[in-house]
């Protein structure tokens, strides 16, 4: 790719970027994003014949960013639980970071035919390797699409209302509860 395309092309990413973090996939037009990056309709097209290819390349970075959240929460020295509240932390925080991500990955999960199938995949396989990593201290039921889909649900409700940060995290700890295996026994008994 000649240097101009290539700055035209990483100046439309940015501004999509910005439009959608702050106006939501839904209300962003490819025009708006044409005019704001000041390039022609012809450029963008030539670039991303669609909005979906666009948003696409927007999220592309965000792989390396899963894989390194997935890294981080993994070298923790703390229980396989804070582990798993890291990591569950980490994917909420970056699915709520463009307005409207959340509800569609999430609804994408399993559609192979979904825009946003790699992010999907790059999400299932990062909730895999939590599991495997953390499997010992799991219910052996989870799996990596249950982790997507409940996370993922608790980041859009997130996403589409004002709760605050602090009661996000509460319901990530009730899902981080539910996927770790207890053992009944040493549970306390409540009267």
């Amino acid at each position: 790719m000649r240097a101009d395309a290539r700055r035209n092309r990483d100046r439309i990413v940015d501004v999509a970027r910005m439009l959608f973090r702050t106006k939501g996939y839904d209300a962003v037009s490819m025009d708006e994003v044409s005019k704001t990056a000041e390039v022609g309709t012809g450029t963008l097209y030539r670039h991303f014949p669609t909005k979906e290819a666009l948003y696409d390349a927007v999220l592309e970075a965000w792989a390396e960013r899963v894989n390194s959240a997935v890294e981080r929460a993994l070298t923790l020295d703390a229980p396989a639980r804070d582990q798993l509240k890291a990591w569950l932390t980490a994917y909420s925080a970056m699915l709520t970071e463009h307005k409207g991500a959340a509800a569609r990955i999430t609804a994408a999960l399993g559609d192979p035919g979904s825009p946003f199938a790699a992010k999907c995949q790059t999400y299932l396989g990062a909730n895999q390797r939590i599991i495997e990593a953390l499997s010992p201290a799991l219910r052996p039921d989870v799996d990596a699409m249950q982790i997507s889909r409940l996370v993922g649900g608790v980041a859009a409700v997130a996403d589409n209302s004002e709760i605050p940060a602090d009661a996000v995290e509460a319901m990530l700890g009730v899902v981080a509860d539910g996927l770790v295996a207890s053992d009944k026994e040493s549970l306390p008994v409540r009267a």
